[in-house]
């Protein structure tokens, strides 16, 4: 019986322990939600909490600091939102504006700004000692293309077999690129001997 009493007292508080565990789990998702919410509301017309708020018209002219009640008419008048813009002001500051419109040139640029902060890739364009005007005409124009679109270009230039002793023409290759090149392409890294390799990189202007 005394073992038995044991046992379920010890059940007893790893259940309640457990619960407790839980329970904070819980608030803290709770918290962080709430935070995020917060983070991304925006307070507009009568969402507005604070008493007296400092006002600027929607042409950007000073108002001035007036109740809540008298902002939330003017920006009637207009047929416009009055938006809490600076909260954390003393008093708050609120802007006259058309707040649908705000939102949509808001995500606008948020996708404008992401498209910006594309990950720059390295292409690669091969070429050889012997490679002639023509084919590097073409490589050229693919190294444009890839510069134009904010890539960068590594330019690889490999000996076969006894190619190996042609150096003299494989640097005349990789000049005359860095000069076709020279209007849209700067060079990053100068040509770099690595074995049966040379490599160059090149960067937008």
């Amino acid at each position: 019986m005394l073992a038995f009493f044991y046992a379920s007292h010890y059940n007893r508080r790893v259940i309640l322990v457990l619960s407790e565990i839980n329970t904070e789990s819980s608030i803290c998702r709770r918290c962080r939600i709430s935070k995020r919410g917060r983070q991304d509301q925006t307070s507009v017309n009568k969402g507005i909490r604070a008493s007296q708020v400092r006002v600027v018209g929607s042409d950007g002219s000073q108002i001035g600091i007036m109740p809540i009640e008298e902002a939330l008419k003017i920006a009637g008048d207009e047929t416009l939102d009055l938006v809490e813009v600076s909260p954390d002001a003393n008093p708050p500051v609120c802007k006259i504006m058309d707040f649908g419109k705000f939102k949509y040139e808001l995500t606008k640029k948020k996708q404008e700004a992401k498209r910006k902060q594309k990950t720059t890739q390295i292409k690669e364009i091969k070429v050889r000692p012997k490679t002639d005007d023509h084919d590097l005409e073409t490589k050229v124009r693919h190294i444009e293309k890839f510069l134009s679109k904010n890539d960068k270009v590594k330019v690889t230039l490999f000996f076969r077999g006894r190619e190996v002793i042609l150096r003299e023409q494989a640097n005349k290759v990789l000049e005359k690129i860095v000069t076709m090149t020279e209007p849209f392409a700067q060079v990053e890294q100068y040509p770099k001997y690595e074995g049966r390799v040379i490599t160059m990189l090149l960067g937008p202007k």
